[in-house]
């Protein structure tokens, strides 16, 4: 049974700064601690890359998994599906960038929110990261939904991180 999970994390920066380096594959093992490889398989016509294929540490071993993109929202939106995996029969996901308003309060309000910059009227976006996921091997919802909260909580703190510390 797919497990679902969504959070997020106000970050520094504008919703497009964000977009671009979510978008931009090639500079992922420079940010990604856990990821290993990294091979963009198809682009579109604007150089998009369609369909990633990822190796990264997760549950204790190396997975493979390969997702197909879809920028049907972009740069609001961007999200994709699993077309291959090891481990997960189903991985899909999304993350959305909401610009947040100038002097908003330092929290999103949402329980799941984690970070936040000072309310100082520069740019910021809520990004938020919703993950739906079944394992490919029998494993108790609860574990589940821990690795689902694990795999966003990582995930947005390392983007946080990415998009705050460029120049």
């Amino acid at each position: 049974m797919a497990q679902r999970a969504t959070q997020s994390v106000m970050v520094a920066a504008t919703p497009s700064r964000v977009y671009s380096v979510v978008v931009d594959f090639g500079r992922y093992r420079e940010w990604v601690a856990d990821l290993k490889e990294i091979d963009v398989v198809e682009r579109d016509a604007d150089g998009r890359a369609l369909e990633v294929a990822f190796r990264a540490a997760a549950f204790g071993r190396s997975t493979r998994y390969t997702l197909r993109y879809d920028y049907s929202r972009a740069p609001e939106l961007l999200s994709w599906h699993q077309t291959r995996g090891d481990v997960a029969e189903s991985l899909n996901g999304s993350y959305r960038f909401d610009p947040v308003p100038a002097g908003a309060p330092e929290s999103t309000g949402a329980p799941e929110s984690t970070g936040a910059p000072e309310s100082t009227g520069d740019p910021a976006t809520t990004v938020t990261y919703d993950l739906e996921v079944t394992l490919a091997v029998p494993v108790p919802q609860f574990i589940q939904g821990r690795a689902a909260g694990r795999i966003q909580r990582h995930a947005l703190s390392e983007l946080k991180r990415r998009v705050e510390r460029l120049p």
